[in-house]
């Protein structure tokens, strides 16, 4: 009996002193540098005083846990590693290491941020042989859903080696790798998405449900709101990042009427569960000619353009990389994370980068029978690539829209028909696979547009 108490005891301390960590705070991870970042974790007394040191200055923080759960913030120092970061309770003690500090981003979405080599993209293939690098670094988090948001996943940093970039969405590594070689530092990319999935099962579900008219819109979609985000990004909004990279789209192609709202208020919970007002950059879904509807896939890249009017947000437009329109997953991904990533070397770094404007319609004059369309975001002429500006419409007050030619004049374009003499409104490159041929003179495409608000 004396040797049967005195096992007891022995366990019971044991479960006292254990310190758990959440899978996002492990070894090989990257955490976010020159910043004030969370740690967390549970202990298995409800009230254990945690004690975490770090190795790379001589701050003792120290914190309790409360029903279990503790949670304190340290500073991290710039880019660079590697390094150890101890957990200690009053009989455990638990070593994270290989930590190194830089910039990291989360990569969400459908499949066309989920797509990889393990979807025989060939320029992953390629890349695998280029593909180790310690200075990159891996969360990939499995698909799941969940009816209530989730603590934790079932996921682990990797250093990057090429099985695990073949695997890893192309559009994060290429990202990653781009800017870790104009910064010089490690870069944490976290992949959390999953093909055919619609926006509103990532948005955080207290975020809509004070709108009656976007519940019903989601329920006519029959979706259910929050169940990806309560498993794949709820457990990692105590993590600090730089920004997001979105693709998304494809799936709400007919719900193009609420979708800039829908988005908007995605990228608001986000920035508010993570409580950092970060960039969040998202593709626009790019041609495809099997929606089996004319325009509704260019309402929704028109519904896209919408979400620019929210602050710290930008659109890579991707209408000239499609090899092929009845492919809805476009093979051409380097390029995508290019734009990407000029976009967060200029906007966010404030470094040097390729081009990131995209001309954008700001308005209209007529003239003598012909329209003037003026830009915006234009920082000199725009080009026409093998022959006269392509895919625009033009009609008059009847509003039948006959197809127009297109003239430019610098940045000016002027669009006419001899079938409309009295011309009211534009459109340019308004159905679903139009793939225009508009450019700035630095090589990016005009986005698409339309001057009228008329229902098709």
């Amino acid at each position: 009996m004396k040797k049967l108490c005195l096992l007891f005891v022995f366990f019971a301390f044991r479960l006292q002193a254990d310190v758990q960590l959440p899978a996002i705070i492990g070894d090989h991870m990257v955490l976010q540098q020159k910043a004030k970042v969370t740690l967390w974790g549970w202990t298995t007394n409800p009230a254990e005083e945690v004690k975490v040191t770090v190795d790379w200055d001589t701050t003792q923080y120290k914190t309790k846990s409360v029903l279990g759960h503790f949670s304190l913030q340290i500073n991290t120092p710039k880019a660079g590693g590697n390094h150890r970061i101890t957990f200690k309770t009053s009989g455990h003690s638990l070593v994270v290491s290989d930590v190194v500090f830089g910039e990291v981003w989360v990569f969400s979405g459908q499949s066309n941020m989920e797509w990889s080599g393990s979807q025989n993209l060939q320029e992953s293939i390629d890349e695998m042989p280029n593909a180790t690098n310690d200075q990159i670094r891996f969360f990939y988090i499995p698909k799941g859903t969940a009816k209530y948001p989730q603590e934790d996943v079932r996921a682990k940093w990797v250093v990057c080696n090429p099985t695990d970039m073949k695997a890893f969405s192309a559009i994060g590594y290429f990202f990653g790798k781009k800017l870790h070689a104009q910064l010089k530092v490690p870069m944490g990319l976290i992949s959390s998405n999953w093909g055919g999935t619609k926006a509103e099962v990532w948005i955080a579900r207290d975020s809509v449900m004070k709108k009656p008219h976007l519940v019903q819109a989601i329920k006519n979609n029959q979706s259910i709101i929050g169940m990806n985000y309560n498993a794949m990004i709820a457990p990692i909004v105590n993590y600090n990042i730089a920004g997001v990279l979105w693709y998304q789209g494809e799936s709400n192609v007919g719900q193009y009427r609420t979708y800039t709202e829908l988005m908007n208020d995605l990228i608001l919970s986000w920035r508010s569960a993570f409580n950092k007002n970060f960039p969040f950059y998202f593709a626009q879904i790019a041609p495809y000619n099997k929606y089996g509807d004319n325009i509704n896939g260019a309402k929704l890249r028109e519904a896209q353009t919408k979400n620019l009017a929210l602050e710290n947000t930008a659109m890579v437009v991707l209408s000239d990389l499609v090899p092929d329109v009845s492919n809805i997953h476009p093979t051409i991904k380097i390029e995508v994370a290019n734009r990407f990533a000029n976009l967060a070397l200029v906007k966010h770094y404030g470094q040097e980068a390729g081009p990131i404007f995209y001309p954008k319609y700001d308005r209209l004059k007529i003239e003598n029978g012909k329209i003037k369309i003026y830009f915006r975001e234009i920082t000199s002429k725009l080009v026409s690539k093998d022959g006269d500006p392509s895919h625009l419409m033009i009609a008059g007050e009847d509003r039948k829209f006959y197809p127009a030619e297109g003239k430019i004049s610098g940045s000016v374009l002027t669009v006419s028909s001899p079938e409309v003499p009295k011309p009211v409104a534009v459109r340019y490159a308004f159905k679903n696979d139009d793939m225009p041929n508009l450019f700035s003179k630095e090589g990016l495409p005009v986005n698409l547009f339309r001057t009228d608000t008329w229902e098709d």
